[in-house]
């Protein structure tokens, strides 16, 4: 059973079950107490009977004495005394049996009735003798009074134990029942106490409750542990108030908390992605270079080359020479991961002279760039020249051709796209190169290790595109976003 408490506040609730049990308790003491009266009453009025029938024997008694000092003296106060005695008599024998009875105590109260009103009547009749100096009639009514006087007091005396024995035995039933009442009204006060201790405690335990709640809860998130379900309370005290802040506590740390994971987990993406680029810049770096000879000591190499080239007048030799010791000196500057977008086209003018001086008519390179200002923008380096690469190698290797190097942009992205007008680049490969797996035959790692890198460093999938041109041949599109 669960008792439904108004939604007081916990002084109010708290004064109610005081004052319910105050009451209760009351309720239960007054019905103990009326039974109990009512039980010392009915013991009370057990020798009731004795009394009056005492009374009334006085009362004759009185009159006797009364009618005898009238009879000897005459006097007013003699008279006056028996008529207040008969009277106080005839209203008492009112009470006793009229009528004949086969009850013996009932028959009994009969004969004291009737010899009480012949008591009466001779003892008038003496009187009225006695006031007619009637001597003779008075002296005979006057002995039968006697007479009736002393058969009186004898049934009177009788009717008495009667009464006595009736009473014994209705005051010991008396007692049984008051003993039982005694009993039972112990029982009665102590099943209410106990009733009033089961409510009470229902009663607290219904206003405690959310209070034990509350306390559990913040244990289990002094102990780190906010995996727990909201109070949800509509309560609208103070208990109610109480549980809306913890609600609000608990989803604000579960929030920090996600915040920080999230964090961390950027942090840790962050990291992973930093270590993955250089990893394959390196990888870049190697194919770049595609020899196990330290770069340094080819650098240097190279300057000589060219400046005994310059010695000699060797003018076309010694430019060719720089343009190679160039190149190389971009890819062994190892401390920077990311190039601005005209150090990279820089960097693939400086490839395309070297190309162009190997394999002479075999391609034709065309710029589309912007030469009013200077693009600043990051990516990674080593991008442009692979691409510029994959073209010669693969999209031009059966006939010449054109390479195309465009810039253009917009409000949100600069685009670079590199076009060929050659073979073209087959759908299965392109697929394969743009989900970033190697193809079973280990073509296109170089693109793939371009698409990773920059994928990795703007954090978007759709920042590289492989696209076939309507005329023939492959377009490399690069969409870097403004920063």
């Amino acid at each position: 059973m669960r008792i439904q408490i108004p939604e007081w506040s916990i002084r109010r609730q708290i004064m109610v079950c005081v004052i319910a049990t105050l009451l209760i308790m009351g309720m239960a003491l007054t019905i103990t107490i009326v039974l109990n009266q009512k039980s010392l009453e009915s013991i009370g009025s057990s020798y009731k009977t004795n009394a009056e029938l005492t009374e009334i024997s006085t009362n004759l008694a009185g009159t006797e004495k009364a009618l005898e000092s009238y009879m000897e003296y005459r006097t007013f106060e003699s008279i006056n005394s028996y008529y207040q005695f008969q009277s106080v008599s005839e209203a008492a024998i009112k009470n006793l049996q009229d009528e004949p009875s086969t009850n013996t105590i009932r028959q009994k109260e009969y004969i004291v009735r009737q010899m009480t009103e012949s008591f009466f009547y001779y003892s008038g009749n003496a009187v009225i003798a006695q006031r007619a100096n009637n001597t003779v009639e008075m002296e005979e009514n006057y002995r039968k009074s006697l007479t009736c006087y002393t058969l009186l007091q004898s049934q009177i005396e009788e009717l008495n134990i009667l009464f006595m024995r009736a009473n014994a035995e209705s005051y010991a039933e008396h007692q049984r029942h008051y003993r039982l009442l005694t009993r039972i009204s112990i029982v009665f006060i102590v099943s209410f106490f106990l009733l009033i201790l089961l409510l009470l405690y229902m009663s607290v335990s219904i206003i405690t409750r959310p209070l034990f709640d509350i306390s559990s809860v913040a244990l289990r998130v002094a102990g780190m542990d906010f995996d727990i379900p909201l109070f949800n309370s509509r309560a609208q005290n103070e208990i109610g108030n109480i549980c809306r802040a913890f609600d609000r506590m608990i989803v604000s740390i579960r929030e920090y908390i996600d915040k920080i994971w999230e964090k961390v987990a950027r942090e840790n993406e962050m990291k992973e992605r930093e270590l993955e680029m250089r990893e394959l810049y390196a990888n870049a770096q190697l194919r770049a270079l595609q020899s196990q000879i330290n770069p340094h000591f080819l650098f240097n190499t190279l300057n000589t080359g060219a400046q005994l080239a310059m010695i000699e007048g060797a003018d076309k030799t010694c430019y060719f020479v720089e343009q190679v010791a160039d190149f190389f000196r971009y890819n062994i500057q190892q401390k920077e991961q990311t190039a601005s977008i005209s150090e990279e086209l820089a960097l693939v003018d400086n490839f395309v002279y070297i190309m162009k001086v190997r394999f002479e008519d075999r391609f034709t390179f065309v710029k589309h760039i912007p030469e009013e200002r200077t693009y600043t923008q990051r990516l990674p380096r080593m991008t442009l020249q692979p691409l510029v690469e994959n073209c010669i190698k693969h999209g031009l290797k059966d006939t010449p051709g054109t390479i195309t190097l465009s810039l253009r942009e917009d409000a949100s992205y600069i685009y670079l796209s590199i076009m060929d007008d050659g073979c073209g680049f087959p759908p299965d490969l392109r697929e394969s190169v743009l989900s970033a797996d190697t193809p079973a035959e280990g073509k296109g790692t170089g693109l793939i290790n371009v698409i990773s890198r920059l994928r990795i460093y703007f954090h978007a999938d759709d920042v590289f595109d492989i696209l076939p041109n309507k005329a023939g041949g492959t377009t490399f599109l690069i969409r870097i976003p403004h920063v």
